[in-house]
């Protein structure tokens, strides 16, 4: 998943029981990305995600797939497209973009919109409809929780003008960056990929 999610689950999804319909959605959402527009890296990343779901079935919806979790994200650009939002994550220390884990939806577009909302505090005016970029990468063992990878759907939204952030427990902080000073942040590769797609409007 992104990095950004790492405690322990709320309820698994209300209670979604995992069912074969949210399954489906999960690898329809894989799918509707334009794949003309994915990179070469971007397309491995995104059938490594579905190889993994057609591998572990439902349950990589959850956190009970202890190989790894479906998760989604989204990074936050302002209303004119000149700066991102990012936050300073709690627990792993690191500036990124907003995102957690599916428990158990499949809707990875509706649940990267309610992670941006719940950790900015902002209600987008747009959001992708498709995914814009893909990513498989590993969280370290925690107590209670072994080693595993995070698989995320990745999507770019745009703030109303005049927003205001909130602060949420997820964060440290927050801050709006240029996209040069966010890649002077020294963020990770993949979020990297994600600001050099630029603003989505």
């Amino acid at each position: 998943m992104s990095a950004e999610d790492t405690g322990p689950s709320p309820s698994e999804g209300h209670s979604l029981g995992t069912s074969a319909e949210e399954f489906f959605r999960a690898r329809a959402s894989l799918r509707a990305a334009d794949r003309g527009s994915l990179t070469e890296v971007q397309r491995g990343f995104r059938e490594q995600i579905d190889g993994f779901l057609e591998e572990h079935g439902p349950v990589a919806l959850t956190r009970r797939c202890l190989p790894g979790h479906l998760t989604a994200s989204c990074l936050l650009w302002s209303h004119d497209g000149t700066q991102v939002l990012l936050h300073h994550h709690r627990k792993l220390g690191l500036w990124l973009q907003f995102g957690g884990h599916c428990d158990g939806e499949g809707d990875t577009r509706m649940v990267a919109l309610r992670e941006t909302m719940e950790e900015s505090g902002i209600e987008p005016t747009f959001l992708t409809e498709a995914p814009v970029d893909f990513d498989v990468h590993t969280i370290p063992a925690r107590p209670g929780e072994p080693e595993h990878v995070h698989l995320d759907v990745r999507y770019l939204a745009v703030a109303p003008e005049g927003a205001r952030e909130t602060l949420s427990e997820e964060s440290l902080a927050l801050a709006w960056l240029t996209p040069a000073a966010a890649l002077e942040q020294g963020v990770d590769e993949s979020l990297r990929r994600m600001i050099l797609l630029g603003s989505p409007r």
